[in-house]
């Protein structure tokens, strides 16, 4: 019974959402900056992948991200990020921020949150937020062996702690954010390129399978 009145939440969560992003995508089609909305954000993380997807929290990510680009996912920022960060798109929500009357034709119909909404989105941003490395418990962070896995993780968030997940985890996730990583054009490590740091795969595996954290 417990298990079927919460598959029907998980279904209900992830209907809402799709009427959200569908809405979205309406509205983007009808703009003329429909494509750079689009782009800010790859579309590889979903509803159901949020912690804690039935929370209030949750809830607002889903309600009001959307509007404007791709889900993101928490731990996209650590804690101390996401109050500037979230300031600033409250702001573009409301049709204010750095580009004038543009903002305003871009935010056209998007709704903002309200003070009270914006102090819980901001807890559940900052609970479930990236946990930064520390680098006076990882001895090679900054060695040789450290290099690739700080190139390609530095290029759009803080430095994550390995102990996040396991060994057996880690490539999974590692795989997942070179998908990201392609759609925001970073380098990626697919080929080489002349000129560009070469992010070897093999060697973030290493690093991250060496201080992660122990399996259960």
């Amino acid at each position: 019974m417990h298990v079927f009145f919460f598959a029907l939440l998980a279904a209900a969560a992830s209907a809402a959402f799709a009427d959200d992003a569908s809405r979205a995508r309406v509205r983007w089609a009808q703009s003329p900056h429909g494509p750079l909305l689009e782009r800010i954000l790859p579309p590889t993380f979903g509803a159901a992948q949020l912690p804690r997807p039935r929370s209030a929290g949750a809830k607002l990510v889903v309600r009001y991200c959307v509007q404007c680009h791709n889900l993101p996912n928490p731990a996209m920022h650590d804690a101390r990020r996401w109050p500037s960060v979230l300031e600033r798109m409250v702001l573009r929500m409301r049709g204010k921020g750095n580009l004038g009357v543009l903002m305003k034709e871009m935010m056209a119909g998007v709704e903002a949150p309200t003070e009270a909404e914006h102090r819980v989105l901001l807890a559940y941003l900052r609970r479930h937020a990236q946990q930064a490395i520390d680098p006076q418990t990882v001895a090679d962070l900054y060695a040789p062996e450290g290099e690739a896995f700080r190139l390609a993780c530095s290029q759009c968030h803080v430095l994550p702690d390995p102990g996040r997940y396991t060994a057996a985890e880690w490539p999974r996730v590692v795989a997942r954010m070179q998908e990201n990583m392609q759609w925001m054009n970073r380098v990626v490590g697919t080929k080489p390129v002349p000129g560009e740091p070469q992010l070897r795969l093999e060697d973030i595996n290493a690093f991250l399978a060496r201080h992660a954290r122990r399996a259960d």
